[in-house]
């Protein structure tokens, strides 16, 4: 394991704002009908200097190969990403209890409050790569949780930007994770991604459950019913916060890339260009980066360009640890696990992936078509091509027209040959499936009628 670094001291937050034009450029840009030439117009005058709300060390700034460049531009001609390029995303959920100085309005609420602050413990982790080679953009999940060395000690590794903010967090995860590079950070409070949603106008998201909870110390109410609806941005976080399932943090985690799929086909709405002064209100006052105005312009063009079977989401391979291994509840990396997932998704896009034994692969089968013919059907089909070890879990709370062959795991290459074999569905890289699969199989309604003659 690398020599955990400890950064130097970190000089105080300042304010930056954000040039008007800056936000325009940024959502235009992630509006498919905006013309090339109104985009390169906007972009005469990009700057190169990072959008930052507080600022970093030259050790720090090192840490992120600040000095390398991800894009290039001109006069008359958008930003484009040269090379595969990974970020560090922060969210943050920092109570007034967590700052030492907190601010006057929310001092003596007699509550812990949420303030706008970017020091304190990680709630979200995620490692975003924007690959040009390959076209795909691909999205780690890291639980809050995970055991992780922090400055030499073993700890959560969502402890890191608290004790030493953005190159703490950036260093503690390349270590974790074999060494692998990160090129910038974003960081953004939870207040900030209630506030986008609202500036988005809502996002329309399946609950997959119930949500019910209450903490009078947090002022957090969360009551959310089951079933496909309009979330304001309350109702996100409340989406977003809720952990009091069997699941913990991993169904929190699940969630986060349910509502990230969501955010980003609202955000591609032409719609949203109407919206774009609350967007850029947000950007300034909720979120701090070491990109530039040019490399965000890059990524956010790459990303508006993508097809969504080039968005693949993945979870960091893991497990819970035993009730009485650790004093706390961690989630234990599996890091040879980890070593073939960064291989394959975090390297150079050169190597083919390589489907695995059928006999070893674990199908979970999520029926949303409430026909058990089919569902055995289905097991009984797949049984028969030498896929064993297949086993019916929960049923899928939402009647899909399309079946979804999850690679639960980022098993790409096994879930493309189920799929080839089965004759119906998509693929989709995430880890919203069963945690205990490989590959999970929501069954939808093509597969009634591609072999409902047979049932």
């Amino acid at each position: 394991m690398p020599t955990r670094y400890s950064p130097a001291p970190r000089k105080p937050s300042k304010p930056f704002r954000i040039p008007r034009w800056v936000g325009i450029s940024v959502a235009l840009l992630g509006v498919a009908s905006v013309s090339a030439t109104a985009g390169a117009l906007l972009a005469i005058s990009l700057s190169s200097q990072p959008l930052m709300q507080a600022e970093l060390s030259a050790a720090e700034a090192d840490i992120f190969g600040q000095g390398e460049p991800i894009s290039t531009g001109g006069k008359l001609r958008l930003p484009r990403l040269t090379r595969p390029v990974n970020i560090l995303v922060l969210g943050l959920k920092v109570l007034s209890s967590d700052v030492t100085n907190p601010p006057p309005e929310v001092e003596d609420l007699g509550y812990h409050a949420l303030v706008n602050s970017f020091e304190g413990l990680s709630d979200t982790m995620l490692l975003v790569r924007f690959n040009p080679h390959t076209e795909q953009l691909v999205v780690l999940s890291i639980p809050r949780d995970t055991r992780a060395r922090v400055q030499g000690q073993l700890t959560k590794l969502n402890e890191a930007n608290r004790e030493g903010g953005p190159a703490l967090a950036a260093r503690s995860i390349s270590n974790m994770l074999g060494g692998v590079a990160i090129d910038r950070y974003v960081r953004i409070n939870v207040q900030g991604v209630e506030k986008l949603v609202d500036a988005l106008g809502g996002v329309t998201v399946n609950v997959p459950k119930d949500m019910k909870y209450q903490d009078d110390s947090q002022h957090l109410y969360i009551n959310l019913k089951a079933g496909e609806q309009r979330l304001d941005g309350d109702q996100a976080m409340q989406f977003l916060r809720f952990r009091y399932d069997e699941k913990g943090d991993i169904g929190r985690i699940q969630r986060q890339q349910m509502l990230m799929r969501a955010i980003v086909e609202q955000a591609l709405n032409p719609a949203t260009i109407g919206r774009l002064p609350n967007i850029l209100s947000v950007i300034q006052s909720h979120v701090d980066t070491n990109l530039s105005v040019e490399e965000l312009l890059a990524l956010v063009g790459f990303a508006a360009q993508t097809n969504a079977s080039g968005v693949q989401m993945l979870m960091l391979p893991g497990d819970f640890s035993s009730p009485n291994q650790f004093n706390l509840s961690y989630w234990l990396p599996n890091y040879a696990a980890i070593d073939e997932m960064i291989d394959q998704y975090f390297g150079f896009g050169v190597q083919p992936a390589v489907s695995s034994e059928p006999a070893s692969l674990r199908i979970a089968i999520q029926d949303s078509t409430g026909d058990a013919v089919a569902v055995q059907s289905l097991i009984d089909t797949l049984n028969d091509s030498g896929y064993y070890n297949v086993y019916s879990d929960r049923a899928w709370h939402d009647p899909l027209p399309i079946t979804r062959i999850v690679a639960q795991r980022g098993d790409l290459a096994s879930a493309e040959m189920i799929h080839r074999f089965l004759g119906v569905g998509e693929v989709r890289v995430e880890s919203t499936g069963d945690l205990q699969s490989d590959i999970t199989i929501r069954l939808g309604n093509d597969w009634l009628l591609e072999h409902g003659d047979q049932l």
